[in-house]
């Protein structure tokens, strides 16, 4: 599968893992303490919609326009207000024209006191990212392979926050590479929040992934994921997936109340999962 952020920006998937990573970072805020956002694949920051690659298949107007439709004709439950913000933010004259990127939404909900690592290696996409991020002091683009970044990053001074792993996966061992960059990554930041996104064309990829992040043997891990189609290995893109480890303690419900109201904007053939990978403990591991 070969899931490049230009051609797909601001589809149903998009859409779905970048309102869990606003909610994730909002919890964050409410301490003071300073938090640090590590996105190690972070594509060019911010995406115009009308440019040639989202143009090709217009999966954005499956996507982010039923939801930004929908904020002005029906009540979306105030959890989304943070994520359709960071979008509002891009599109000052209220008209849809620019998705914002993981990178942009996590720099909006950032406070002074915070700092975002934005990573990317392909060159042009690399430029971009840096040009959406320049003048901005709490924010950092990198020329980097994101996956090295993980090594080179972690654990983050600031000993608070958020690593949001989300690869192209132009190679099919991204699947098997993720646990072990997770547990890697893990091993030497064990209080961190980890959130990782994955495509889903068909169960067997996703199911032996969570398998492998079961084995893992980290306490509280926790799968969310989103189907608006029949799957079917030789079609298109029909559900995304997350896993978070070191959930916000408030995340789970959080996603209960607003994913299956999401899901039937997006698709009247939606449905989704929101379950535990493990669960050991049941104290708030958001303190961190």
């Amino acid at each position: 599968m070969n899931y490049r952020h230009a051609f797909h920006a601001g589809n149903f998937a998009d859409v779905h893992k970048h309102s869990v990573l606003a909610r994730i970072l909002v919890h964050l805020r409410l301490k003071p303490a300073a938090f640090r956002v590590i996105d190690t694949h972070a594509g060019a920051g911010r995406y115009d919609l009308s440019a040639p690659e989202p143009s090709r298949g217009g999966e954005w107007r499956r996507g982010i326009e039923p939801v930004w439709q929908a904020r002005r004709h029906a009540a979306l439950d105030v959890l989304l207000t943070p994520y359709l913000d960071a979008v509002a933010a891009v599109n000052p004259d209220g008209m849809l024209r620019v998705y914002p990127g993981s990178a942009l939404i996590a720099k909006y909900l950032l406070r002074p006191q915070d700092r975002l690592i934005a990573c990317e290696l392909e060159p042009r996409a690399a430029a971009a990212l840096a040009g959406a991020l320049r003048g901005n002091a709490c924010a950092k683009a990198l020329t980097i392979d994101g996956w090295t970044a993980l090594g080179a990053y972690i654990p983050p001074k600031e000993r608070r926050g958020l690593v949001f792993i989300d690869p192209p996966f132009e190679d099919p061992a991204d699947f098997t590479r993720l646990p072990s960059a997770l547990s890697a990554a893990h091993r030497r930041w064990p209080t961190g929040i980890y959130m990782l996104w994955y495509p889903i064309k068909e169960r067997s990829a996703a199911d032996a992934l969570a398998r492998r992040v079961r084995r893992l043997a980290l306490p509280n891990i926790l799968r969310c994921e989103l189907f608006i189609g029949p799957l079917d290995a030789h079609g298109s893109l029909a559900g995304s997936g997350i896993i978070v480890v070191n959930p916000p303690f408030t995340l789970k419900s959080d996603l209960q109340k607003f994913m299956p109201a999401l899901g039937k904007i997006l698709s009247p053939e939606a449905a989704g999962r929101i379950d535990w990978l493990a669960r050991e403990r049941s104290e708030d591991v958001s303190q961190r």
